[in-house]
This record gives structure tokens, sequence and C-alpha cells, in this order.
């Protein structure tokens, strides 16, 4: 059965319609409603605010007005100053990757009866619903279970009612394996008394009821297998749309709201799909959605290209839609204009748009911080600096991600080396009849200045603290090995190689070097006696050469054991080959720790500690520079690390710069 079948009575939102239909019924409110009322609606959304409360960056120790909750409350009070009538949305990945979040995790857990920093936050801004990323659930369900107050019948929850947010969390795709109901509410309605223009031009109070339905990516339960296999169980968010829209469109809201953790894919739909936005947008029953986890803004040029959207006003196959950034460094706003007919509120899609504000129009150019916000986790800010300046060691090695594109892995090299020696010392006692297979190790850069000008990985020389381990292990994932064969460790190189543009030697002018659509965090360095050769101008899948272990050519049925985490391990990245299926040890050690803890037995780590960078790119000889952004003034690292000749062209001023490399080998 169509989604479209369940609700006859409601005219489908379409590109084409002059005038959309929102799943309504007539209501006593709105009995005295005559057709032609007019309303404006604001729908405000947060995602993938990652638990960065406040605008300052654990790993530098220093104020960071470029991100940070507390500035978006400013946005959000600015907006309900201009919308009066109002809903705010989160879209989940809200209470992981900080250190702050990390410490109230992991190293002091705050108590039953104790509210989640992040959930202070929001609830000092009054929130209307959200939903819950896949970020949510790395720290295991028991956790999720407590800070969140829901209780959930799954092996390691709590039955306990805890002190959770004051908003309703909704989610639809995820079912305990003890009874099949989902752990979440999948649905709820929300109502507010919203102030509208009548038919006859005078203003008039009633009541707008909005329901919500969340959905999470479904490849979690890959990504945290460790956390959720046997506990429970994942659908596909059409499947879960199927399921519980007749349900809520029974309720009869006026307006239905998808809370999407996940962004936009065209491709064929599947069940496992990571991005299932598009698909969402084109059933009957969803009237507006809200996006996220890909780390990125919509409306904006990423989309420009997609099928049936408008990514300037904000549309996805005719819906309205948002994605509004991540880290805290912008809000998103839909601004609804419904209109009354046949006894129902429709959206005008001729005056309805969306935008992305950001809380800073340029780098010196903020919004001031909502005072509200920082004291209610003053107390763990503390607590939690302090927590990462406890030192751990030493290093006579400087560790950064500048240029790790270009062959800087000194950041990389440090996380190679301690991931490699735990395996080295477990995998023989767990499995001894893998004792002779080599052991390579993989692991990709996480800051390499998507997020910013600071966003980059840099650990200074001298002692190091549990912040520096927490710098260059910025995901709590945890260690996993898995085993391929030599064609195996190929096709990893090659999927990673999409990093780079291919090259044209011949092209007099410009030419971009990176790929601005191949995420850094997907760029694997493997290491461990390995060695190889980018070539730039070769196309996709055939751009690793001169492939070698310990000087010898790689065949393709040499076996090998490669260190990795969770996320790869699992299919994270859409690696060929890495479907779960193949790991041979699963760590019960997250990966940041295993780090520490090599760090901290060390004492100092030396050069001869890290292994040196393991490939290299093929000459080229082009006619025009390969350009790429880069951070200004840090050429001495690159000098340092004896990279190919890069320059710097241009400095924007705002932290920003566009380097030149030189790959002619002279």
């Amino acid at each position: 059965m169509s989604l479209r079948s369940l609700r006859p009575a409601v005219l489908a939102l379409s590109a084409a319609a002059a005038l959309g239909a929102c799943a309504s019924g007539p209501t006593a409110s709105h009995a005295a409603l005559a057709d032609g009322a007019t309303a404006q609606v604001a729908i405000l959304e947060t995602t993938d605010v990652h638990s960065n409360i406040l605008s300052y960056d654990y790993y530098k120790q220093k104020a960071d007005p470029s991100l940070g909750y507390e500035r978006v409350a400013t946005l959000i009070r600015q907006a309900r100053s201009e919308f009066p009538n109002s809903f705010l949305f989160d879209s989940g990945d809200t209470i992981q990757g900080t250190v702050l979040a990390d410490f109230q995790a992991k190293v002091q857990r705050v108590r039953c009866d104790e509210e989640l920093g992040i959930y202070k936050a929001f609830d000092a801004m009054g929130y209307d619903g959200g939903t819950a990323g896949n970020h949510e659930f790395n720290y295991g369900l028991g956790f999720l279970s407590q800070v969140s107050g829901t209780p959930m019948n799954v092996d390691g929850g709590t039955t306990q009612k805890c002190k959770g947010p004051n908003y309703p969390l909704v989610l639809s795709n995820v079912y305990s394996t003890r009874d099949d109901q989902p752990i979440f509410k999948p649905w709820t309605i929300v109502t507010k008394t919203i102030t509208v223009t009548g038919a006859d031009g005078k203003p008039q109070s009633v009541s707008l009821r909005v329901g919500i339905i969340g959905f999470t990516p479904p490849p979690i339960m890959a990504w945290d297998k460790q956390n959720l296999e046997g506990k429970v169980k994942v659908t596909g968010v059409m499947e879960a749309a199927q399921r519980y829209l007749p349900e809520l469109e029974a309720q009869h809201p006026d307006l239905v709201v998808g809370i999407l953790h996940g962004g936009l894919n065209a491709a064929p739909y599947t069940p496992d799909m990571e991005n299932g936005g598009w698909h969402l947008a084109g059933l009957d029953g969803i009237d507006v959605l809200l996006l996220g986890h890909s780390h990125t803004e919509f409306p904006g040029p990423r989309y420009k290209d997609l099928p049936d959207t408008d990514a300037t006003r904000g549309f996805v196959r005719g819906k309205p839609a948002v994605m509004g950034g991540f880290y805290g460094k912008d809000l998103g706003v839909i601004d609804l204009q419904l209109v009354r007919k046949d006894g129902r509120w429709t959206i005008d899609p001729t005056t309805t748009h969306s935008e992305v504000r950001p809380i800073c129009k340029t780098k010196t150019d903020c919004v001031a911080a909502d005072p509200a916000i920082a004291p209610l986790v003053a107390q763990a800010h503390e607590a939690a600096q302090a927590y990462v300046n406890t030192p751990i060691g030493k290093s006579e090695v400087r560790f950064t991600s500048y240029f790790t594109d270009q062959g800087n892995s000194s950041a990389l090299a440090v996380v190679n080396a301690a991931q490699r020696d735990y395996v080295l010392r477990e995998l023989p006692r767990l499995h001894p009849e893998l004792a002779d297979v080599p052991v390579l190790t993989a692991a990709a850069p996480f800051r390499t200045g998507f997020g910013g000008p600071d966003d980059y990985t840099d650990v200074p020389a001298g002692t190091l603290t549990l912040r520096s381990a927490a710098d260059l292990y910025f995901f709590p994932n945890t260690l996993t090995a898995v085993k391929v064969d030599g064609a195996g460790v190929k096709t990893w190189l090659e999927k990673s190689a999409e990093r780079y543009q291919r090259i044209d030697p011949s092209k007099a002018g410009a030419q971009p070097l990176i790929n601005p659509r191949y995420e850094g965090y997907n760029v694997d360095q493997l290491q461990g006696g390995i060695a190889y050769v980018v070539d730039v101008t070769k196309p996709v899948g055939q751009r690793i050469t001169a492939l070698t272990y310990q000087g010898k050519p790689i065949t393709p049925t040499q076996p090998f054991i490669v260190v990795t985490n969770n996320y790869r391990a699992s299919g994270g990245g859409n690696f060929p080959g890495l479907d779960g299926k193949n790991v041979v040890l699963a760590a019960p050690d997250g990966s940041r720790e295993i780090l520490a803890a090599w760090l901290k037995d060390k004492g100092t780590v030396t050069a001869k500690d890290i292994e040196p960078t393991s490939w290299r790119f093929a000459p080229v000889k082009a006619a025009g520079p390969l350009t790429f952004a880069c951070p200004p003034g840090k050429l001495d690292v690159a000098k340092a690390e004896k990279l190919p000749p890069i320059r710097e062209l241009s400095n924007d001023g705002n932290g920003s710069a566009q380097c030149a490399i030189d790959l002619s080998g002279k």
C-alpha cells in the first residue's frame, strides 16, 4: 500500500503543485477557521552538535568562536523574535564528540538523577523534539537509555527512569530483539498555540498539531556492532515510515515533520542506505524534512545537481527541507507559509523557503554566546579540562595533520604504531594460527581542515597528555583487525586514493588536487612494512602502483592482517571487501585508549618509534599548478617532512589559504 493511499482526503505536496497539503483533518480548534486563513511558522533545526556546548577547543585548549551551541542559542533567540510561531527540533549526533562528552560518559559518568550537559543546554532553549543519530550509540545502550531518560527493554539497557531531556526523542527504525518494539517512541505529536491571520484579515489563536517521526542511519548495526549486536535490530528508513506513518496520520496532525539523521542520496533505495532523505521526501506522509549526518548544509551548493531538488530555496522532491550544519556552527531555518484550504492547512511552496544561518558570517564576525548556557556546564567543563591535561608521556616528534593529503603522515604514524603493537601482542594469543601472517595497519586523518582553519591535529613535541591522545584520535572507535589478501590491500588503497582528482598533465590552467566530495576521514594510509605509489593521472581504481611489502611486490593472494577500527571494518566508507565478515579481532578497548596506553608505556616517543611515510606520488609534470586548500603559514611543516615542493598562492585573511604542490620530482 502506498502512503498516498493512506490519506486520500489530503492533497499531496509535490514540486508541481501550487499549494502543498499537510497531513491534516479538520479539528475542533480549527472549526471556526475559514479557508483563506494564513500562518507563518518557522521550523528551527540543530543537528550534529556533537556536544560542542561551548565555543571551546579542548584539544588546543583555547576559545574557538567559530563553533559552539552557546552561539547557536543566540541565533535561536533571534529567530524566535523574528518568527513568533516556531518549533525547535534536533536531528541527532548530540551526546558525543568532545572531551566533555567523553568525560561525562566514561570518566565521571553522570548520575541517574543528573542531566547530561548537552541536554541541559538544549533544555535551556526549550526544544520541541529530536531524534537519535548514529553517534548516540557510541557509549552503549545502557548510557543512552540513562541519559535520554528512556527505559529500554534491551540487554544492557536500564529499566530505571533517569533524568533525560525535557523534550521527546522519537526513533522509528531501531527495535529491541526481546520484543520487537522500538527502543524510543517512534513518533509523537507536539501541540502549540499559534497566531494566524484569518480570512477576514484579523489575528486568531489556534492550536497547531505537529507530528514528528525519527530515523537513524541503518548502518549503526555495523558501526557500533560491539554495542548493538544481538540487542537491537534496525530497519531501513522507508520500511520504518511505512510501519509507523499510518499510526501517526490516524491522529490527524496538521503537519508531519520527518527528523532524519541522514543526508540526501538519489541512488536506488536499499534498506541499509545511510542517507535516505531523498527517498523519504517522496512519501506523501511527510510534509517537512529535517536532515543531518552529512556535516554539510542544505540548502547548499553540494546538492545543486541532485534530481528534483531545489538546493537554493531548500526543497527536496517538493518538500521543504533543511540541514543545519554541524558542531554548533549553524541553525537551520524553514520559513513555512501555511494557507487554509478545504478545511486543512497547506504549504505554499511559492513563498516557503529554507536557509542555514551561520553563527559566523566571517571569521571575525560571530554572534555573541548566549550567557545562559556556559554556567550550566561550568563544573563539568573545568573537570574535563583538568582530566585531559593529565600527563602521560613525552615526545620528541611533532604530530600534525597539516598536509596529510600531500604525504605528512606524522599524526597517523603514531596511531598506526600503537594499534599495530596491540595486535602483534594480542592476535597470536587469540589466533595462534595467524601468528605468522604479516600485520599491516591503517589510519585516516580525522581533522584535515573540513571544519574550518583550526580543524587540524597539531601535537607539539614535549609533554603528552590525555588531550594529546584525544587530538590524535578524535572518534571513540574500537580497534578491529581484518584478514585480507594482497588484492584486498590494493583495493583498500585504491578506495583511499579517490581523495584525489584525476590530473591532466597537459592542462595549462590550475587543477584542484583534492576531490571535495571524498571525506578526509576515509583516506586510510597503510603502514607496517608496506610501500606504494599514488598516480593521480590515472583513473579511479588504477592509481596504486609499485605496491610492495618488505621490498617485494605484493601478490594478489598474499595474506595480510590489517589493523583498523570498527567503523571501517564493518563497512564504514564503503571500502570493497570490508563488511564485518573478515574480522579476526574485535578489541574491547577503544582505539584512543590503546593509543594513550602506548604513549604512556613508551615514556618518550622518538622518531625511531614511528614509521616514515609509506607512500609517495608518482611524478607528474603538470603544465599548470596543482592546487589545494591549506592552512596558512605552515609551510615549515611541509619542509620538515620533506614533502614535494609546496608554495602558498593566496591567503584569504580568514584562516585559510590556497597552496600549490609541485609533483614533477625536480
